[in-house]
C-alpha cells in the first residue's frame, strides 16, 4: 500500500486561511461576537493585578476597610464578568467550529459523489474516509482552540506588557530577562511537535486506508490464508502510529517542564530585586502592592507564551487539514460535466460513432466502436474478458468519459443529457450486486422521496420477488444488513432487479445478471428479464450463450474491437469468433 505523504507547508497558509473564513461568512454575527469576546478577555485579564496592587498599597497600608471591601466586590464583579465571558468565547467559538465543519464536511461529500468513477479507481478509499471524517474534524480546533484562542493570548501578552512598562520599567526588564531563553525552547518545541503532528496524521490516513481495504477484502485475505503477513503489514503500520504520538508526548512533556523552569526564574529574579526595592522604598519606588502586582502579571505573561507553541501547532494542522480539502474540492478533473437535456420521453435509440476510449491514456480498451441499436431491438455482448463488453455500458451510463468518438441517445449527444434523468431512464442490473445496511425499501428507492411503495410492489411484480419479499419479517423494511449478507445471492439479484426497474427505465442493461445464480434461480430470472425487456432498448452481456441466442443482434467484441455482428445462427454459419465460443461452450448448454 503506498503510503500517503504530506508536507505542512508554511506554519500559516494565508491564501488557505482566507479561503476557510469564507465557510465563516453564513455566521459572520457569532463570529463578529467571539472577536469582541476575544479582545475583551485579553483586556479583562491585566486589569486584576492593578486593583490588587492598588488594594494593597492604598487601602491596606492606610486601613481602609471600606476602601477594601468595595475593592473585594469590584474584584468579584469583574471575575463573575470574566468567567461568563468566557464561558460565551468557548461556547460561541466551539459552536462556530461545528457550523464550519458541518458545511465542509457536506460540501466535501457532494463534491465526491459528482466525481467520475475513473477518481476512486485511483484514489484509495480509506484516504477519501480521512479527509471526510478526520481531516474535516481537526478544522473545528482551528476555530476552538487555535485562532481564536491565539488572538486573546496575543492580545493578553500585549495588553500585560503595555501595563507592566507604564507601572515601572526596571521590573519589568527584570522580569523579562528570561524571555530569550523561552521563545528559543517555544520555538525549537514548535518546529519538533509540527513534523510530530504531521506524522501523525499521516500515520491515520495510511491506517484507515489499510484497515478500510482489508476488512472489504477479508474473504481474499481469508481463502488465501494471508491473515499473519497482513496482520503483520498492520501491527508495521500501527506502530509508526505509535511512534509518532510518543514523539509528540515527548515533545510536550519535555517543553512544559522547561517552560515553568524558565517562568520561575523571572519570578524568582523579580522576587530578589523587589524584596530589596520593598525595604528603600523611598528611593526605588517599590511597593509591596507593585511587587505583588508584577509576580502576578509575570504568571499571566508566560503562560500565553506555552499556550501559543501548542496552538500554533494546533492552528498549522487545521491548516493542513484544510488545504488537503481544498486541495480535493478544487480538483475538477474527475468531476461529471452535467447537460441541461431532459426530454420527456426517451424512445431508447442507442449509437456510438467511432468510440475510442481508455481507462489510461493511451492503453485503448475500445478501438473505433460502431454500434447502431434500435428503439425496443435487444443487443448482446459477447467476447472474452477484457474485450470491452463493460466498458461500452460505464461509458453508456457516464460513469466514465470516452476519449474519442461520440454516444447519442435518440439522435442526442450523450453529454448533452441531465445526468440525473439520463440514468433514471437506463436500469442496471450488475452482476456484482451491492446492498447497504438499510432495509429492502431503502435499497431500491435509495432514499428517493419520487419512489413510492407501490412503485417498489409493481417492480417487484414485474420480476417475480413479491413472494420472496413476503415472506420476510418486516416484507419491505427487512433489514438485509451490510452488503446483503442475510440474502441469498438470487434474493440479492431479484433486488438489484426491482432497484433497476423501479423508474420504468426505457433503456435496460443486464451485465453478467444471472452469472452467479443457480439454475432455478435463473430460470425465474431469464422469466422476468423477458417480461422487463418488452417494450425497451436492452443491453445484455452474458457469458453463457444460451441466455442471448434470441437476442435481435449479437455484437461479438475482441480486444476492444468489434469483430462479428449478427443473428445467432447467422453467426455460426460464420464459424468464426462467436462460433469458437459457441463451441467452448457447447457440452454446458447441449
Amino acid at each position: 500500500m503506498e503510503k500517503e505523504k504530506v508536507s505542512s507547508g508554511n506554519i500559516i497558509d494565508w491564501s488557505v486561511l482566507s479561503r476557510l473564513m469564507r465557510f465563516v461568512r453564513p455566521y459572520k454575527g457569532r463570529f463578529y461576537v467571539v472577536v469582541f469576546l476575544t479582545i475583551a478577555i485579553g483586556l479583562l485579564s491585566p486589569v486584576r493585578p492593578m486593583l490588587i496592587q492598588y488594594t494593597l498599597d492604598k487601602d491596606v497600608a492606610n486601613g481602609d476597610y471600606m476602601g477594601m471591601l468595595w475593592m473585594i466586590v469590584i474584584l468579584l464583579g469583574m471575575l463573575f464578568i470574566q468567567s461568563i465571558a468566557q464561558y460565551a468565547h468557548t461556547y460561541l467559538s466551539g459552536w462556530l467550529g461545528q457550523q464550519v465543519i458541518r458545511d465542509i464536511r457536506t460540501k466535501l461529500y457532494d463534491h465526491l459523489v459528482n466525481l467520475r468513477l475513473r477518481f476512486y479507481d485511483k484514489t484509495p478509499i480509506g484516504r477519501l474516509v480521512t479527509r471526510t471524517i478526520s481531516d474535516v474534524e481537526t478544522l473545528a480546533d482551528v476555530f476552538s482552540e487555535g485562532l481564536a484562542a491565539m488572538l486573546s493570548d496575543l492580545l493578553q501578552i500585549i495588553f500585560i506588557l503595555a501595563i507592566m512598562f507604564y507601572t515601572d520599567w526596571r521590573l519589568s526588564l527584570l522580569s523579562l530577562s528570561t524571555i530569550p531563553l523561552m521563545l528559543i525552547s517555544t520555538y525549537i518545541f514548535k518546529e519538533k511537535i509540527k513534523v510530530a503532528f504531521n506524522d501523525v496524521r499521516n500515520a491515520v490516513a495510511n491506517l484507515n486506508t489499510f484497515v478500510q481495504e482489508h476488512i472489504t477484502g477479508m474473504n481474499i485475505v481469508q481463502i488465501f490464508a494471508s491473515e499473519n503477513h497482513e496482520a503483520k503489514k498492520f501491527r508495521e503500520i500501527n506502530k509508526e502510529h505509535r511512534d509518532a504520538n510518543l514523539r509528540s508526548v515527548l515533545y510536550y512533556s519535555i517543553y512544559f517542564p522547561v517552560a515553568e523552569i524558565i517562568a520561575a526564574a523571572g519570578i524568582g529574579l523579580l522576587v530578589w530585586y523587589g524584596a530589596k526595592g520593598v525595604l528603600q522604598e523611598e528611593m526605588t519606588g517599590i511597593t509591596i502592592g507593585k511587587l505583588i502586582a508584577f509576580i502576578m502579571y509575570i504568571q499571566m505573561f508566560f503562560r500565553p507564551i506555552r499556550m501559543i507553541a501548542d496552538r500554533y501547532n494546533t492552528l498549522q494542522m487545521g491548516i493542513v487539514s484544510s488545504s488537503r480539502i481544498l486541495n480535493l474540492l478544487d480538483d475538477q478533473t474527475d468531476v461529471q460535466k452535467n447537460g441541461t437535456h431532459v426530454p420527456e420521453h426517451i424512445r431508447g435509440e442507442v449509437k456510438l460513432e467511432n468510440v475510442w476510449f481508455a481507462y489510461n491514456e493511451e492503453e485503448y480498451v475500445l478501438k473505433g466502436i460502431n454500434l447502431d441499436i434500435k428503439e425496443g431491438e435487444t443487443v448482446a455482448l459477447v467476447g472474452a474478458t477484457g474485450a470491452g463488453k463493460s466498458s461500452i455500458i460505464n461509458l453508456l451510463n457516464r460513469f466514465y468519459e470516452i476519449n474519442k468518438g461520440e454516444i447519442k441517445i435518440d439522435g442526442k449527444d450523450l453529454r448533452e443529457y441531465e445526468l440525473g434523468h439520463l440514468r433514471k431512464n437506463i436500469g442496471v442490473v450488475l452482476q456484482d450486486v451491492f446492498l447497504f445496511s438499510d432495509t429492502i425499501y431503502k435499497n431500491i428507492s435509495l432514499g428517493s422521496e419520487e419512489v413510492t411503495e407501490e412503485m417498489v410492489w409493481h417492480a417487484a411484480d414485474l420480476v417475480g420477488a413479491r413472494k420472496f419479499i413476503e415472506r420476510l419479517p418486516g416484507k419491505l423494511n427487512y433489514n438485509v444488513m451490510e452488503r446483503g449478507s442475510t440474502l441469498s445471492v438470487g434474493q440479492r439479484q431479484l433486488i438489484s432487479f426491482i432497484r433497476a426497474m423501479v423508474y420504468d427505465p426505457r433503456i435496460l442493461v443486464l451485465d453478467e445478471a444471472t452469472s452467479s445464480v443457480d439454475s432455478e434461480t435463473e430460470e425465474m430470472i431469464q422469466q422476468a428479464t423477458d417480461k422487463m425487456m418488452k417494450g425497451r432498448t436492452a443491453i445484455v452481456i452474458a457469458h453463457r450463450l444460451s441466455t442471448i441466442q434470441n437476442a435481435d443482434k449479437i455484437v461479438v467484441l475482441d480486444k476492444g474491437e468489434i469483430k462479428e455482428m449478427g443473428k445467432h445462427d447467422g453467426l455460426l454459419l460464420q464459424d468464426g469468433y462467436y462460433a469458437q465460443l459457441h463451441k467452448m461452450q457447447y457440452k454446458e448448454f447441449v
